[in-house]
This record gives C-alpha cells, sequence and structure tokens, in this order.
C-alpha cells in the first residue's frame, strides 16, 4: 500500500463562528496535536493549519485516519460528544483532492473574503512549525515550494492581490463608516497579532480618527506605533481607554472573553461604542449588545467591505486557477516518480 496525502477541514464553509472558536488551535496546540497524531498513529508528515476562518489537517499515510484524526482533535479541544461535529468537516481523502484544496487555501481562493492576504503568510508559518518538528518530509516540502511559487505568479501575473479585501481591511472600513458622523473619533485597537497588526498597516493612510494601540506587551506596542501617528496605552489601562473610545477593534488570542457585559456596565455608556471583534475564540461577549448604545460584530457579521478591490479580485481568479491547475500538474508529474515510504519520509 502506498502513502497518500489526505486532508480534513473545519472552516467557515460548514461550520459557524460558535463551533470554529471552539476547535481552534493556538500555536502551542498544533504542535501538542501534531506530536500525538505522530506518536498514536505513526504519522510523519503533517501540515496543521489554525486560522479565524479554519482548522484544517493535512498528512502523508497509507492508511486512512481521518475520523480517528478528527476525534483526537475534539477530545484535545475537550469536545467530547464527537459525533455532532462530524457534519462540520469537509474530508478529502483522494490524493487529488487534498492537494487542490490546499493550492485553493493557500492562494485565498477559499478565504471568506476572496484572496485575503493573510493566509500566505499563515501556511507558512504553519508549515516552519512542521519543519521545525520534523514533520515534513520530502512530500510536504516539495509541495509547499510548488505552492509558494504558484502565489509567487499570482503576485506577479494577476491582479488577484491588488487592493486589500481581508478581514482586517474589512474592520478598518466598517470603522470608518461607523464613525463618519462622530467628531474626532477614537478608535482602540486591542491586540496586535498577525490581524492586529494588520488592522494598524491599514489605519496607517487614514486620518479620520485618534488611533490608540494596546498590547499585554507595551514594546509591541510601541514597535507598531513607531513612524505612525498612533497613541500607545498600557493593558492595564484597558478599562480607561474603552471608556474614551468610539471603536474597539479587538483581536487578542484568549480563552474567554476579555470584555464582558459585566465590564462594561461597569464603565457605563453614554453615547454609541462599537466592539469589532476579530478574535477566535471571541474576546466580546455577545451579550455586550444587551447593553444599551453597544453594537458587537464579529468575523461572521463582517461583511465584504472594499467592493472595487474584490471586484478585481473575482475577476482574476480564472487566471489564478490556472495557474493552480499548471502547477499541480507538475507537482502530480513528480509526485508519480516518487514512491512515498516511511524509510524515504525519514
Amino acid at each position: 500500500m502506498q502513502n497518500t496525502f489526505k486532508a480534513f477541514s473545519l472552516s467557515h464553509k460548514a461550520a459557524p463562528l460558535a463551533v470554529r472558536e471552539q476547535v481552534a488551535l493556538t500555536e502551542g496546540e498544533v504542535k501538542e496535536f501534531s506530536i500525538k497524531i505522530k506518536d498514536l498513529f505513526g504519522i510523519q508528515e503533517v501540515l496543521v493549519v489554525s486560522t479565524c476562518n479554519r482548522t484544517e489537517v493535512y498528512y502523508v499515510s497509507e492508511q486512512d485516519f481521518t475520523n480517528d484524526l478528527i476525534k483526537v482533535l475534539l477530545v484535545q479541544k475537550n469536545i467530547f460528544d464527537t459525533e455532532s461535529y462530524f457534519g462540520h468537516f469537509q474530508q478529502f481523502n483522494i490524493q487529488e483532492e487534498a492537494v487542490k484544496h490546499l493550492f485553493y487555501v493557500a492562494t485565498g481562493l477559499d478565504s471568506k473574503v476572496v484572496g485575503d492576504l493573510q493566509i500566505p503568510n499563515q501556511i507558512k508559518q504553519s508549515y516552519q512549525i512542521s519543519a521545525d518538528l520534523n514533520m515534513a518530509g520530502p512530500f510536504l516540502h516539495r509541495l509547499m515550494h510548488t505552492i509558494f511559487f504558484s502565489n509567487k505568479r499570482v503576485a506577479q501575473e494577476t491582479s488577484f492581490r491588488d487592493g486589500a479585501a481581508s478581514t482586517s481591511y474589512a474592520a478598518v472600513a466598517l470603522t470608518e463608516q461607523l464613525t463618519q458622523n462622530i467628531n474626532n473619533p477614537k478608535v482602540l485597537i486591542l491586540g496586535l497579532g498577525e490581524i492586529g497588526i494588520d488592522v494598524c498597516k491599514n489605519m496607517a493612510d487614514k486620518e479620520f480618527a485618534e488611533i490608540t494601540v494596546m498590547n499585554r506587551t507595551r514594546a509591541k506596542a510601541e514597535k507598531i506605533a513607531s513612524g505612525r501617528n498612533f497613541r500607545i496605552a498600557d493593558f492595564t489601562d484597558l478599562e480607561r481607554e474603552i471608556r474614551r473610545s468610539d471603536v474597539i477593534i479587538s483581536s487578542v488570542m484568549i480563552d474567554k472573553p476579555l470584555i464582558t457585559k459585566e465590564f462594561i456596565d461597569n464603565i457605563g455608556i453614554l453615547t454609541y461604542k462599537y466592539f469589532i471583534d476579530l478574535s477566535v475564540p471571541r474576546s466580546v461577549e455577545d451579550n455586550v449588545e444587551d447593553i444599551a448604545g453597544a453594537l458587537v460584530y464579529n468575523i461572521d457579521s463582517l461583511r465584504e467591505r472594499a467592493d472595487e478591490a474584490l471586484r478585481i479580485r473575482m475577476a482574476s481568479i480564472p487566471a489564478v486557477e490556472r495557474i493552480i491547475a499548471e502547477a499541480i500538474v507538475g507537482f502530480n508529474d513528480w509526485s508519480r516518480e516518487m514512491v512515498i515510504s516511511p524509510t524515504i519520509n525519514k
């Protein structure tokens, strides 16, 4: 029996935000899960991708372990009623389908906002984790570098990367819309991970509001604010900064909501206050919206807002698909010539 490439995916296509945030993995959990499936199933090559919109596992194996791997993943996240979650997962147990799916994910064709600029870097980070764990063998190395080259072609040969239609840009566009009738609006950007930094970059050339950045590590906030007309606030001043801000954009990574109804009740809202929650799991409680004057927008409620950029990207899809198809043909030719075996993987 020959090793083949397989995958399973929990994404915005089949799982609501409430389910996605339950299954989302931190970097430490990605490493833990990768090592666990190597120990349990002897899988030598694995790529685990976990973002705000998807948690996916790609692996090379003779046997089909997909159902078992889904159960292990759910149990690791303290979800024991595993059967009720299976319907949210897509499975790609034929190698050609799994390869094509990863290409579509890595280029942004499968993103909630088509052409999301963050996903290529997120895939690279996932690949780096696999490489660091010695869980990227010949197959995965070749596949990932083929994907990286295809992404380069997409950037150079199409308009698919033009403009900004990412989730972070959508948050900035929404903020601009919400504050258009507010004099001297104040915006707090809370959390400076990849999404928070991207929000800052998209905010940098905007002049419609006073921007304050806040992070648990002040040094990171200072670095982001350097060269930009941003205020810096300490995380210990969260209550004060929320009180003075009109819009709070939160992308903090946290296990339970940081901004709760009780917290906002104690602050008090005199005018409208808008919370844009880009975190998975969510960092703003849904019932914050029960407070008069408070409005909450989460990832699932954000609409695609860069209409012109999105139209350009949509028009570029056939060219991107053509590049992917050409890359897959070349990769499949290489794959057929190579017999993947445990010995080679080692």
